[in-house]
This record gives structure tokens, C-alpha cells and sequence, in this order.
């Protein structure tokens, strides 16, 4: 799977997660998941589970330490699979 296929889906995924202020435009490669998309610790969990799910990879506590902004996700998720 190349990082624009895992870039899409995570970008799916994350989409259902943001708060009614932020545009799905502002979906970013350096968009900080917390901060620039104001995704919440509850959703960010939740966001994980979905990503676990549809790459069928196992997040670390480690991954989950590293995951700041989506470019990070796109690349744990990479190395995962």
C-alpha cells in the first residue's frame, strides 16, 4: 500500500472525528491531530481503533507516543503493514 492509499484512508477516518469548527480542508500531511484539528484524547482513541481496524496493525503505546500529526500517522502505519 503506497502513503497516498494510507493517506486517504486515514484522511476518512480522521474526518469523522473532527469538531464541527474545523473544515475537513484543513486536513493536512503536518496538521497536528490535537492542536491544528482540535481532535480531543476520547476521538484521538477512537481514531486509533478505526486505524487498527482497517489496516489490521496493532498500535503500540509507543506508536500512540509518536502520533502528533498525520504525516506521523501515515508513517507508523506504513511501517506497520
Amino acid at each position: 500500500m503506497t502513503e497516498k492509499e494510507i493517506y486517504t484512508k486515514l484522511e476518512n477516518i480522521i474526518r469523522d472525528y473532527l469538531p464541527e469548527d474545523v473544515s475537513a480542508e484543513n486536513i493536512q500531511p503536518d496538521s497536528d491531530l490535537t492542536k491544528e484539528l482540535n481532535i480531543n484524547s476520547s476521538h484521538l482513541v477512537d481514531i486509533v481503533l478505526d486505524v487498527e481496524d482497517t489496516f489490521q496493525i496493532a498500535l503500540t503505546n509507543d506508536d500512540m507516543e509518536q502520533l502528533h500529526t498525520v504525516k506521523d500517522a501515515v508513517r507508523i502505519i506504513k511501517n506497520k503493514i
